[in-house]
């Protein structure tokens, strides 16, 4: 008889069985099964680590988006003021960018106007160093928008903006540090912790919870001395088993516990049942405490051993009499941040491992030896009380202290972009009478503007037509509408004036005014050559 799926052997004759490190995994589509090694195997026999502390349960909500969204390389993105710091780093750039290219492409005012438009606007925010510009020109201090100065100004509020969002980030975020202290226990102490503790620790195998032996005691103590007990299971722990795509899966639940100042010993096994062989790859455990009565704050561990330890990477496969041991101990912490939450924290502490194969033939024989027929599981319960640990908060950044650091921070700021400002402009002559040049451009185009309103103002009244003289030597027509505005605005109206003043006034009267005339002009000669 030969087996058809991969990584098979066969042992009696008539049965099939994985090699070393597989299991037999049945297909969900199918009667179909085949063998599979435990994923993710190796780092000295331990993967999938987690430890988890207080805040643990904390946004279960989205954790739907887990196959989509990587929840985690989120919240590390988002908790890094790295984040910030590029943010602020990228608007920089672009501002400087902008000018740079509004400058260097905006040099034409005629051919590009909003290129040239939006450097006068630049300038015209120059809010900081608009009057700390080169003093070497011998001239009345006053203030001077600039480009240069308005590009600067703009960078330092940037600049000062972005480091104060992660100066506020830091003081709110980590305005607190976790302050650890450690003080020896007592029984006072020890007797006030009561949590509700959860062992689920799950064998990956093909076996089922049929081949499972329920355990019926738990010892106390150290074995060999007088404080060894045996007592029934049901008076600290109960007892469940459920079946999984990856194997049995043991519960062991303990609702209002309290610390034991001695260690605790559960055994359970695995036994061969027809065509079922007791034998396991590996385990993965879940093991949570939180305080009676609040569901909020849970302290967990969680992680997979497989079947390669820290001597080789040989895939082996559990079986036989001796048992495999998972050391547990319980670390007890005091959450003062917390109003005195007092939490079990669980640690995996050590892993020992039982009967193990890594061969074909030695694992074919065990398979047909009875007395192999079984594989034993003991829990390790360890409970570290000799001391406890206190957690709390302890204030680093006051009041006075964030607003220390605002105003170093805008000094900072400002001095950098004043060097930068300073050195452009003492080694660019160019750019210290930068401010004139624009306003004289500005003011031409603004001549220029009102000129041209003039003009299409006087085509619109007189007509095109009429602007234009019809022969090269320059002269209006005679007749034309121009010609006679040309001789109204030169025509001497003044002897025409003194015409009809002196023929509608008595000659006595022009007589007399001729006089006056003539003083009034000799008092302005004298007056004129005493001054």
């Amino acid at each position: 008889m030969a087996c058809a799926a991969a990584h098979m052997f066969v042992y009696n004759v008539t049965l099939c069985a994985c090699d070393p490190g597989y299991y037999l995994l049945a297909n969900s589509g199918g009667g179909n099964s085949s063998c599979v090694s435990l994923p993710g195997r190796g780092g000295g026999g331990f993967g999938d680590w987690q430890v988890g502390s207080v805040d643990a349960s904390r946004n279960q909500s989205f954790y739907f988006l887990a196959p989509v969204l990587n929840l985690d390389a989120v919240r590390r993105l988002t908790q890094s003021q790295a984040v910030l710091l590029w943010t602020v780093l990228a608007a920089l750039l672009s501002w400087l960018g902008f000018c740079a290219a509004a400058r260097f492409a905006g040099r034409d005012p005629a051919r590009h106007k909003r290129l040239f438009r939006a450097r006068f606007w630049v300038s015209r925010l120059d809010c900081i160093f608009d009057n700390n510009h080169w003093t070497d020109d011998q001239q009345v201090l006053r203030k001077r928008k600039t480009e240069l100065g308005g590009t600067f100004s703009v960078a330092s509020l940037i600049l000062f903006i972005g480091l104060v969002t992660v100066l506020l980030y830091l003081a709110i975020k980590q305005r607190n540090v976790y302050v650890h202290r450690v003080k020896p226990a007592n029984a006072p102490d020890l007797l006030s912790f009561v949590n509700d503790l959860e062992f689920h620790i799950t064998t990956i195998s093909s076996m089922t919870c049929a081949q499972a032996v329920a355990p019926s005691t738990i010892a106390m103590g150290t074995p060999g001395f007088m404080d060894f007990r045996v007592v029934p299971l049901s008076t600290f722990l109960t007892y469940s088993c459920q079946n999984t795509s990856q194997g049995p899966s043991i519960s062991l639940k303990c609702n209002g516990c309290r610390i034991p100042p001695r260690d605790h010993y559960v055994s359970w096994n695995f036994v061969d049942l027809p065509r079922q062989p007791a034998a396991a790859v590996g385990f993965q455990f879940n093991l949570t405490a939180k305080q009676h009565g609040d569901d909020k704050h849970v302290s967990f561990v969680s992680g997979t051993i497989s079947s390669d330890n820290y001597a080789d990477d040989k895939l082996k496969t559990f079986r036989g009499r001796d048992s495999n041991v998972l050391k547990i101990q319980l670390f007890p912490q005091i959450y003062n941040n917390h109003h005195n939450l007092k939490l079990l924290q669980p640690l995996v502490q050590d892993f020992t491992q039982g009967s193990t194969f890594s061969d074909v033939s030695s694992l074919n024989a065990s398979l047909q030896n009875p007395t192999d027929g079984v594989m034993n599981t003991t829990l390790y319960i360890s409970y570290l009380s000799d001391f406890i640990v206190e957690i709390g908060n302890e204030n680093v950044l006051g009041p006075v202290s964030v607003l220390a650091s605002i105003g170093g921070l805008y000094a900072f700021s400002v001095a950098i972009f004043l060097c930068l400002m300073g050195q452009c402009e003492g080694r660019i002559k160019k750019l210290r009478d930068e401010d004139t040049r624009m306003l004289k451009i500005l003011s031409k185009q603004r001549a220029q503007r009102n000129w041209d309103k003039v003009r299409k103002f006087v085509m619109y009244t007189w007509g095109p037509s009429n602007l234009d003289p019809t022969d090269r030597s320059g002269k209006w027509p005679e007749g034309s509408m121009m010609d006679s505005l040309h001789e109204s605005f030169h025509k001497r109206r003044k002897p025409i004036r003194r015409a009809t003043l002196s023929a509608s006034k008595p000659k006595g009267v022009a007589a007399d005014m001729g006089e006056i005339d003539i003083e009034r002009v000799g008092e302005m000669q004298q007056s004129s050559s005493s001054r």
